[in-house]
């Protein structure tokens, strides 16, 4: 997996990370640097955890799906890509303030905005591609995204949100389809 492949990755993997943080700047009162450092390390570090979780689940079935795997692979980053495109449509239903900076919720939030990093790792494995690497950059990415999200979201409150996780998702459906053409062309 090329460089620039795994920074697009990244990138759309902490579009979900970037919306909440942008939801939880916007319900601070005014910008509070700690409260975003703590943002970007919990969301930054569960999207760097979950590809090597996902990764080495996927090792222990990879060798026996083969041939399949790209086809697989296309498939989870499709549906991965459909789901949060899907989702940016939605409309919040509650629209009142969240402490989005509480212990509980924040970890909550990060398991729940890296799921798609645990399955990102599954296709890892899958197509045999190391997983240390393209973790830290997602890490780091998602840290800086998310960082940036609690700031803007003091400044500008939740009107790229929805924008965001539907570019997140179309840069995955994106790499699910240039990997099954370079399967299919391989």
């Amino acid at each position: 997996m090329q460089f620039y492949e795994v920074v697009l990755l990244g990138l759309a993997l902490s579009m979900d990370a970037a919306a909440v943080s942008a939801a939880a700047g916007a319900a601070m009162r005014g910008f509070n640097p700690r409260a975003a450092l703590r943002l970007g390390l919990y969301f930054g570090g569960f999207q760097a955890l979950m590809p090597v979780l996902g990764w080495a689940g996927g090792m222990l079935f990879a060798r026996h799906i083969g041939i399949f795997a790209p086809w697989a692979a296309f498939g989870i980053l499709v549906f991965i890509g459909g789901r949060m495109i899907r989702e940016s449509f939605r409309l919040e239903a509650d629209a009142a303030p969240k402490d989005y900076c509480a212990a509980g919720a924040l970890l909550l939030l990060a398991v729940a905005t890296s799921l798609d990093a645990l399955a990102v790792g599954v296709s890892f494995s899958l197509l045999g591609v190391a997983v240390a690497g393209p973790a830290a950059v997602i890490g780091v990415i998602t840290f800086c995204a998310s960082f940036a999200g609690a700031w803007a979201g003091s400044r500008l409150g939740h009107i790229f949100e929805s924008k965001a996780e539907a570019a997140g998702g179309l840069v995955l459906i994106g790499l699910g389809i240039k990997i099954l053409l370079e399967h299919l062309r391989g």
